[in-house]
């Protein structure tokens, strides 16, 4: 058992000002136990900073607003000036009418000390046009379409390039803001960025090929331009694949051969993943700069945990260096969908000669789960014992004692067909207590609170309470 508390969630500037701040603080501190928020002050997403994304399919929530939330983005808090001289992204600030004039951490900070509850921004990369989030259509900001990556055949893409320095400053400048201006406790950081191989197993083209990533590609020994042209076959295969030609050994066997003949884009690969984990590490060391008490903790996608090569990519002994707690994402009603998406994506390429039914039971022991059938995961979710609590032990024996496990027990997760399980307070009951006999040391209820059924956070605090954690 954790010495000392910690039970979080997740919650969007929107529900402060649709339910006032000291009845929010209330229901969440003496209803369901929540001692930390992790507050969404920075998005385009509405899964961190609005309402309930998924209302047409899921319902309203049974407090709140019972309206879709138009909204535009930005920053739910005032930037300072000051801390942006090295970036030319400053005119940020959201235009949402709802929260004209409000810094959403001035308003609930005092509140909150007063309750003694702990308050942690919540910041995700990327930012923009991510699908399943409620993204923001058109982001009105000055000078970022001049960030964008630039794919394989020299298209822009659809997100800011992270070494770009302009933008790798706002991030820098972001965070710095928010350690100097504001009494918080830390941040909770979330990288959701596909690799270039990545990429190219979900049918995009692969990048970034900017000049920047060229240049920091070749102080680093690697030649850019003729790794983009080995890059060439290999994403023919994916295209070939996909639209289902022939190969004469198979699909396996034939991605097998490109990658041999084309090994520069391993080259890439670790390039791309290592300038990735370096904005992690940057923003860490940032933090701490500013203040060494500051905790810095990392959301951490579940498809690390469902995809091969990502589980390879991420090991969790690598991310102690550079965090002082982890949270697995482990949304479990919802789950079963993300993961029916993940394989599909390997079976329309590099899995193609195996049906999904025969390659699942595999699947599951290559990555350390033990779930539902495959024709039976949309309908019946991940169950909260095998899948949360293991893939808590799975972490806790990652981290090998270096930092705090606290599980990412999701609440009405938005869902995205009919037929998909849907969340129940015995769900959310099961998975806390899960976390705890897995040696978790703590839970944060995610992925916002707008969406979250209060008689399902119910299931949370009767958990709570059996295991001494809620009076």
């Amino acid at each position: 058992m954790s010495k000392e508390k910690f039970v979080g969630i997740q919650i969007s500037p929107i529900s402060f000002i649709d339910e006032g701040v000291d009845t929010v603080l209330e229901t969440l501190q003496e209803r369901v136990g929540v001692n930390v928020l992790m507050v969404g002050t920075v998005s385009w997403l509405g899964l961190k900073a609005g309402r309930s994304i998924s209302h047409a399919l899921d319902g309203w929530p049974d407090h709140g607003v019972a309206e879709p939330l138009t909204m535009k983005g930005g920053a739910y808090i005032h930037p300072h000036e000051k801390y942006y001289a090295n970036t030319a992204i400053k005119d940020f600030r959201a235009t949402d009418p709802e929260v004209s004039g409000i810094d959403v951490l001035e308003m609930i900070i005092p509140a909150a000390r007063a309750r003694g509850m702990k308050i942690m921004p919540e910041l995700m990369e990327p930012l923009f046009k991510y699908a399943g989030h409620g993204s923001v259509n058109n982001v009105n900001i000055p000078n970022i379409p001049q960030f964008l990556e630039v794919d394989l055949f020299g298209r822009y893409a659809s997100e800011p390039c992270t070494n770009n320095p302009d933008y790798r400053h706002w991030w820098h400048s972001m965070v710095e803001d928010h350690c100097r201006s504001y009494d918080i406790d830390g941040f909770m950081w979330c990288n959701e960025r596909r690799s270039p191989l990545d990429q190219m197993i979900a049918g995009q083209a692969p990048g970034c090929f900017c000049e920047h990533c060229r240049r920091a590609a070749m102080q680093r020994g690697l030649e850019p331009e003729a790794i983009r042209k080995a890059y060439f076959e290999v994403y023919d295969y994916f295209e070939q694949a996909r639209e289902g030609d022939e190969f004469v050994d198979g699909s396996l066997i034939e991605f097998l051969r490109v990658l041999l003949r084309n090994p520069e884009i391993l080259l890439w690969e670790r390039f791309w993943l290592e300038r990735n984990k370096d904005l992690d590490r940057e923003l860490y060391g940032l933090v701490k700069w500013c203040d060494p008490d500051l905790e810095f903790g990392l959301n951490v996608w579940n498809r690390n945990h469902f995809n091969p090569f990502r589980k390879a990519q991420w090991p969790w002994a690598e991310q102690t260096r550079y965090a002082d707690w982890v949270k697995p994402i482990t949304y479990q009603h919802q789950a079963g969908q993300i993961y029916v998406k993940e394989m599909t994506d390997f079976h329309k390429s590099i899995l193609r000669d195996v049906t999904p039914e025969e390659m699942t039971p595999l699947m599951y022991k290559f990555l350390g789960l033990n779930e539902a059938a495959w024709g039976e995961l949309v309908q019946t979710g991940l169950d909260p014992e095998t899948y949360v609590g293991g893939q808590c032990a799975d972490a806790v024996r990652g981290v090998q004692g270096k930092v705090p496990v606290y599980m990412g027990i999701g609440v009405d997760a938005p869902r995205v067909q009919a037929d998909q399980a849907t969340c129940t307070p015995e769900i959310v009951y099961r998975s806390v207590l899960a976390t705890y006999k897995a040696g978790g040391e703590g839970v944060i209820f995610s992925p916002n609170y707008a969406s979250m059924k209060l008689t399902n956070l119910d299931g949370a605090a009767r958990a709570l309470t059996e295991l001494g954690l809620k009076e």
